[in-house]
């Protein structure tokens, strides 16, 4: 008590106050403090530091951006149909070939006698041929004969200068020979077979010779050799080589079923561009259309699965790579855009702080498109032209006043 009374007389010895000399702005306990020439007011009146940008409007490819899997547009698997010694390989491992060139060479001689036979017995079919017809021919001769005999032989019985015995002989032999002219025409068309069968076998012969010579059926790339030259082939037997068709090639991708409207939507205006760039050269991607849509959804993922066909002049791509996809649905013209970074999420939705002219910040909920790069298509809520505010949103609070942010040490404020 003592000591408050000293000070109580110092003060009034001096003219100084008692009042507090922080009081809280509008606190009636303060004795209106703050309401005269200090430099109080509110403590959100300070401006908070921000970043911000222009809405802008431009033209924008709307995009489906997934990882896709190179395929070969067509694989073929190198076997020989016939056996025999390999006598010759014309490739090395990895070449690119052209349908029809030589790959390797089986020893023909085996087969080539064989042709020699064939031949032969084709060769002896005709020659029975021709000896069946002259024998058909000689039977008829004689058939004609025994008929006018047994004709006259029974008018002599009829007359009965001979005995009926007689007469029945010469019908008998008549009867034979027209039996044996019979078996001659079935020995004709026996002969006939007989050479449709050899020339059958000589022309099987002759195709599997063109074994020998195995080609490539398509234009790809080698793969590894499984066969050396000299080792023995059998046919239908080991992998010899496969090729790969790689110009052109696919790409398959899979996007979310929930993709799957747009993609049917767009692909009935026309085809859809496909891009495809390998993960590790930027510089070398490719550009094609998609040729494929799967008949159903991975009921485990979700997804769809589609195709792309390349051309692939350079032969970017190549069979297993991974690559990134970007598949093109349209471009949207004169589209609202915003960085992604302005965009918030909100009970109501997303949601941006706009500044005004006076530099106070406005919540606005906005409707969102497509995420294109590090921009976001703004389908409702924005003009262009307008200001965002794209970094120190947890700050602020509608109504606000904001300055844009000196990013730079010693530097300048940079302009709205």
């Amino acid at each position: 008590m003592r000591n408050f009374t000293l000070l109580a007389l110092a003060c009034a010895l001096t003219g100084c106050s008692l009042i507090p000399s922080n009081p809280v702005a509008g606190d009636d306990k303060g004795g209106g403090a703050g309401k005269g020439g200090g430099k109080g007011g509110k403590k959100g009146d300070a401006a908070v530091p921000v970043t911000w940008a222009k809405v802008s409007q431009r033209d924008v490819p709307i995009e489906i951006q997934v990882i896709g899997n190179v395929e070969a547009y067509a694989t073929v698997t190198v076997r020989s149909q016939v056996g025999g010694e390999l006598t010759k390989v014309s490739i090395n491992e990895g070449d690119f070939v052209k349908q029809g060139d030589q790959l390797f060479k089986i020893d023909p001689r085996q087969l080539l006698a064989q042709i020699a036979q064939a031949e032969a017995t084709h060769q002896r079919a005709i020659a029975a041929l021709g000896q069946a017809q002259a024998t058909l021919a000689k039977d008829i001769a004689n058939l004609q004969f025994l008929k006018s005999q047994a004709s006259r032989y029974d008018k002599l019985v009829k007359e009965g200068v001979i005995s009926r015995e007689q007469g029945e002989q010469t019908q008998s032999n008549a009867n034979a020979a027209e039996q044996l002219v019979n078996a001659d025409k079935a020995a004709i068309e026996s002969a006939k077979a007989d050479i449709g069968a050899a020339r059958a076998a000589a022309d099987n012969l002759k195709v599997q010779l063109t074994y020998t010579d195995i080609k490539a059926n398509l234009t790809g790339r080698t793969g590894n050799l499984m066969v050396k030259q000299g080792n023995l082939v059998a046919p239908n037997g080991a992998d010899m080589v496969a090729i790969n068709q790689v110009q052109p090639i696919y790409v398959t991708f899979a996007i979310p079923e929930s993709q799957l409207d747009n993609v049917r939507k767009y692909m009935a205006h026309g085809k859809l561009q496909v891009v495809a760039t390998p993960q590790e050269d930027a510089a070398a991607s490719e550009t094609g259309y998609l040729t494929f849509v799967d008949n159903a959804v991975d009921a485990t993922t979700g997804t769809i699965k589609l195709k792309g066909t390349f051309q692939n002049p350079k032969r970017n791509l190549w069979p297993g790579q991974f690559v990134r996809v970007v598949l093109r649905l349209y471009t949207a013209k004169n589209a609202t855009v915003v960085p992604n970074q302005a965009v918030q999420t909100g009970q109501e939705g997303p949601y941006v702080y706009v500044v005004k002219e006076d530099q106070s910040v406005e919540a606005r909920n906005i409707s969102t498109g497509a995420r294109v790069n590090e921009d976001l298509v703004v389908d409702k809520g924005l003009e262009a032209g307008e200001t965002v505010v794209t970094d120190g949103q947890l700050r602020l609070a509608p109504g606000m006043k904001v300055q844009q942010r000196d990013d730079r040490k010693g530097g300048k404020k940079k302009a709205a």
